[in-house]
């Protein structure tokens, strides 16, 4: 059986660089390219890259879906090795390259790459210089994706066409996706929600995409309407905002929801204004999806995705998934110990119980509170620093407050905070101190700090 099932994924896999001039025809993105031109212009940039017979790195720094679909595509003809940024700042940049390095990018505002890297402009070539029968090997990691970059030293996950296509494949089928579909997103590609849920995924389902990122409610909502998109792929933050009066969605068929936990009540007014239960997915950059459940379903508790397996290693969740990036260490069964502390439920079902490794989600992106509290530490004058989460008034997701034993004052550390974090990992909440008091043994009491800021406003 194990053996069908290898030979159903390449199959499927090889597929993927052999489109029909049917396929050609339909548009990928909506009234935009076609599937045709998305892989003229993935021969054209292999064409581009192999001019001196050696595999590029090409940085992604675009959010042109249509670019980045002809770029995979690029890749799995063996062109080259892809990165994806996890932001498009200058210093999130120069982060990923020095620590992985990357001759070559497409990119949206070139004036933030670092220097030295050759900017290309992808160009129309003949899909006949794509052979299928040369496409990369599906276990071979072709693609580099980050996390943590702007809260300390970025960490590196690289991903196969097998991690990325199984997993395609298994959403297509589960939803029954098809040349019928149209997805509409709020998330950017950068984020590997938005990049396999909005690119990935509407590519092997052969369905349509709309080009842009939505993200106020009645954009949303008119965006929809007005396309007949059948599919939403969105975050908790947006479905919040999507708790109105006037929801109204008779097309879609699907709601995806990711990057942190859904608010029960924002779920139970979707679906009552739509009819529709959101999808929530659960995984992460390493992981890929590991289980979904929906507000339909009356449970709190999680259903792993079928061909996933999972057992819990002390209180964390352990899971075996063709979808597990390779840099995550593997026990003797295959099993890979993730950051969640879970427990189990009745029907081979799990229940989330938070975080046990200090990483934190805010506005829907991973954030380190030691990568954080390392880099306030770097700071002139400072002495000490603890940051902590704190739980935001709304929703499920956190607040990251900081106290600092420094000679700054307030406007000061924000400013040198600034140019050390992304915005979303700077702390909202800070208090200054002159030390902050340690036990013998070095630890600090996190209740009693997280009581200072219960007096303090955002």
């Amino acid at each position: 059986m194990a053996d069908t099932k290898k030979d159903h994924f390449i199959n499927s896999y090889k597929k993927i660089l052999a489109p029909s001039k049917t396929l050609c025809q339909k548009d990928f993105i909506f009234s935009g390219y076609s599937y045709g031109e998305i892989f003229e212009l993935a021969a054209g940039l292999k064409k581009t890259l192999s001019r001196r017979g050696e595999e590029k790195t090409l940085c992604l720094c675009t959010e042109n879906k249509a670019v980045i679909a002809a770029c995979i595509l690029a890749s799995l003809a063996g062109s080259c090795q892809l990165i994806f940024p996890y932001a498009f700042s200058a210093h999130a940049l120069a982060e990923m390259y020095d620590a992985v390095g990357f001759n070559t990018a497409i990119a949206d505002h070139p004036e933030e790459m670092p220097a030295g890297v050759k900017i290309i402009t992808p160009l129309a070539g003949k899909i006949s210089d794509i052979d299928p029968e040369e496409i990369r090997d599906p276990d071979e990691p072709f693609l580099q994706l980050f996390t943590g970059g702007s809260t300390g030293k970025p960490k590196v996950w690289s991903k196969s066409p097998r991690n990325l296509f199984a997993e395609a494949f298994y959403w297509k089928e589960k939803f029954d996706l098809s040349a019928k579909d149209l997805f509409v997103s709020t998330v950017p590609t950068y984020h590997i929600y938005g990049l396999f849920f909005s690119v990935i995924l509407p590519f092997v389902a052969q369905a349509k995409v709309l080009s842009d990122i939505y993200t106020f409610p009645q954009e949303i909502i008119s965006t929809t309407n007005k396309h007949k998109a059948t599919v939403l792929v969105s975050v908790p933050i947006h479905y919040r905002s999507l708790k109105v009066d006037n929801l109204f969605a008779p097309s879609l068929k699907v709601a995806f929801s990711s990057s942190g936990v859904l608010n029960r009540s924002d779920a139970i007014h979707f679906q009552n204004k739509t009819g529709l239960g959101i999808t929530e997915i659960y995984g992460s950059t390493e992981t890929g999806g590991i289980a979904a459940r929906s507000i339909s379903e009356h449970t709190e508790s999680w259903k792993p995705v079928d061909v996933v397996s999972w057992k819990i290693s002390g209180k964390r969740l352990s899971i075996k998934s063709p979808f597990i990036s390779a840099e995550m260490e593997k026990d003797s069964e295959e099993f890979c110990v993730t950051g969640d502390e879970v427990q189990p439920d009745k029907g081979n079902r799990f229940i989330l119980l938070g975080r046990a490794d200090g990483i934190v989600k805010v506005a829907g992106k991973r954030v380190d509170l030691l990568d954080v509290q390392n880099k306030i530490l770097t700071l002139p004058t400072v002495i000490d620093a603890l940051v902590v989460a704190l739980s935001a008034e709304k929703g499920r997701e956190s607040v990251i407050a900081a106290v600092v034993a420094c000679k700054l004052n307030k406007i000061q550390l924000k400013k040198m905070m600034l140019e050390k974090l992304e915005p979303y990992a700077m702390p909202r909440r800070i208090k200054i101190v002159s030390s902050i008091a340690r036990a013998a043994t070095g630890k600090i009491d996190r209740g009693k700090i997280e009581q200072i800021f219960l007096t303090l406003k955002r």
